[in-house]
């Protein structure tokens, strides 16, 4: 590919209008000090504020800006995957908008690159700004799904990345609607190292991760690489199947002995509850992975781009 860059940098933006020219120019200034040509794919994931104008902007200003605006929300997994499929570096980048994970850290991973590592990923040594519960969820999390599965996702880590080449083509290759992206490619293996940095405070607005959306994010994450949850209403059955085993005869043998301890309605309204309650939950959990199942089977794009700048030619659609 003719004068193809050697660096590409992936920034999903949604909302991030006030964040927009400082993300631009502490950016900028990096890749002012790369040791080769590089490129800029900011990805518009649905914005509703004045985000897209000064995307705009900035692709009129700086070459090194492309632009990719989606019709609509598709989340920010998607916009990570639209980067992807459109960058065209040796080595890319996905960091977020928001600041949090400063830019100057990308020549640390460039340099753990070419020492050879196919997958740099940056790791929280301290995390400034968040509180307590968000530390504590994120680090129950990881080690819920290592112990779920047996991807080892590094502790304190998120999508902030470098990615060989042939890592981004392998990934290319995953079509799963339900994307966790951080957890995708340490399943795609290669060489992984990681570099430690500090992750300072938001610059601007507000997160765009609330709890619900965290809880459908951890939910993806599972679901995407574990079978536990449906193997725990097997456990759950087998369980219940013989504590009746064995309740059987105790209450046979207590009722031939005239005890009145098993009488009564609310004894049995509270198993009834008991077991309506642990099957209801256990249907829910199917029906999380029926309808991946049932998201999978209608082959929709994952993301429609209604805007591209600065691009040549790509696939609008995927």
């Amino acid at each position: 590919m003719p004068n193809r860059p050697a660096y590409s940098v992936v920034v999903p933006i949604f909302n991030e209008e006030e964040t927009i020219p400082e993300l631009h120019r502490r950016m900028a200034a990096m890749l002012d000090g790369l040791d080769g040509p590089s490129e800029l794919i900011l990805v518009n994931d649905g914005s509703r504020d004045n985000s897209l104008g000064l995307l705009r902007d900035l692709a009129r200003r700086d070459s090194r800006v492309k632009v990719i605006s989606f019709s609509r929300n598709f989340g920010h997994q998607m916009a990570i995957t639209a980067g992807m499929d459109h960058a065209a570096g040796e080595a890319v980048v996905v960091i977020d908008a928001d600041l949090q994970d400063p830019p100057e850290v990308i020549p640390e991973l460039i340099q753990a690159w070419k020492g050879g590592a196919e997958l740099v990923y940056a790791r929280r040594s301290e995390r400034k700004g968040e509180t307590f519960f968000k530390k504590f969820t994120a680090s129950f999390f990881y080690r819920l799904i290592a112990s779920m599965t047996d991807l080892k996702i590094p502790v304190d880590t998120g999508d902030f990345r470098l990615m060989d080449r042939k890592v981004v083509e392998a990934l290319k290759q995953v079509g799963e609607h339900h994307r966790f992206m951080r957890g995708l490619s340490v399943w795609v293996g290669f060489k992984q190292v990681g570099v430690s940095y500090v992750r300072q405070e938001r610059f601007a607005g507000v997160t765009k991760y609330p709890l619900k959306k965290m809880i459908r994010f951890a939910t993806d994450g599972i679901t995407s690489f574990s079978y536990v949850p449906l193997q725990m209403a097997t456990t759950a059955g087998f369980i219940f199947a013989g504590l009746a085993l064995v309740a059987i005869p105790i209450v046979a043998v207590l009722r031939a002995f005239g005890s009145d301890f098993f009488t009564g309605q609310a004894t049995t309204l509270i198993s009834v509850l008991l077991l309506g309650g642990v099957q209801l939950i256990f249907l829910g959990i199917i029906g999380e992975y029926l309808g991946r199942i049932y998201d999978e089977v209608k082959k929709r794009p994952l993301y429609l781009i209604s805007e591209k700048i600065g691009f040549d030619s790509a696939v609008e659609n995927k």
